[in-house]
């Protein structure tokens, strides 16, 4: 029996990560789209439209998430990649508490007490 999958790659795309699952799933043996989730009224994408795809190449799962070209990738990760661990610990501590970013909620957890 193969060991269990312990991480899951997470791969980030405007508006195509169907099209991209799709894709590898095409090329690799032994693979599939496990799943679909869609964007509901709340949004943020446009109702209906793809939010995540989960799916397995040749036995490893892999999401793909269509987080759209509004949301930057990169305002989170730089402050949780700071030299200070202090500083990336109290703004991890803030993100686990959020159920939608809230970027100066974090940006205040950078800046400390």
């Amino acid at each position: 029996m193969p060991a269990k999958q312990k991480i899951t790659t997470f791969l980030w795309f405007d508006a195509s990560a169907e099209e991209a699952a799709k894709h590898y799933v095409s090329i690799f043996k032994d693979s599939k789209i496990l799943g679909v989730s869609r964007y509901g009224e709340a949004g943020p994408g446009p109702k209906g439209s793809v939010m995540t795809v989960n799916f397995q190449l040749e036995g490893q799962e892999f999401i793909g998430l269509n987080g759209g070209p509004q949301f930057k990738f990169t305002e989170a990760i730089k402050m949780m990649q700071d030299k200070d661990p202090k500083k990336s610990k109290r703004v991890m501590e803030a993100m686990l508490q959020m159920k939608k970013m809230d970027i100066a909620r974090l940006e205040q957890a950078y800046g400390g007490p």
